[in-house]
């Protein structure tokens, strides 16, 4: 199976963790699934290469009051011509929980509505613990998870791969309960 992760980056730290989760997957003693991931930068990628997969990541940061990175924004309309039906579709975001505490994750959350909106079926929700933030979009209803993986690259640096480890080793999982039931 074939993973296609696509990613927006400003500031170069959503791509580090989009190749910090290839190389998770890329090494043997963790992959369990045998997933290879592949790479697309959207500033370069149109976003109908999204159809080549069946499993899909997405990585977006948030920037300033909110908003969502520019090369996102290039391709926002982009998102609601996709047929994500049927398509496994797993989310991380990057923000700055301490300088942008009420808007922490806003743009993951407005990217998993998107998602949502285009019937993709969303998996690698993560707990919301050990973040000090006041409000986020990237929350789910009952607040206690965000709609997927959150990394700060400002303020938590060193826990980055540690969670994205986890995320990935939650992503293998729930992955595999996917084929399993089918």
């Amino acid at each position: 199976m074939k993973i296609g992760l696509f990613y927006g980056s400003t500031t170069c730290y959503t791509e580090m963790a989009a190749e910090k989760i290839q190389q998770y997957f890329a090494d043997e003693s963790k992959n369990k699934t045998k997933l290879i991931v592949e790479l697309f930068n959207i500033k370069e990628t149109p976003l109908s290469k999204i159809d080549d997969f069946d499993l899909v990541i997405m990585g977006i940061s948030t920037w300033d009051y909110g908003q969502i990175q520019e090369d996102w924004e290039g391709h926002w309309d982009d998102i609601a011509t996709l047929d994500l039906s049927g398509k496994i579709i797993a989310l991380y975001g990057m923000g700055d929980q301490i300088g942008y505490t009420e808007w922490f994750q806003d743009a993951l959350g407005m990217l998993h509505e998107q998602v949502i909106a285009q019937d993709g079926f969303v998996i690698g929700f993560w707990p919301n613990q050990g973040y000090e933030f006041e409000a986020s979009k990237a929350l789910t209803e009952d607040n206690s998870q965000f709609v997927g993986l959150a990394l700060d690259e400002d303020n938590q640096y060193e826990q980055s791969d540690k969670r994205i480890a986890l995320w990935c080793q939650q992503i293998q999982e729930e992955i595999a309960e996917i084929i399993e039931s089918e």
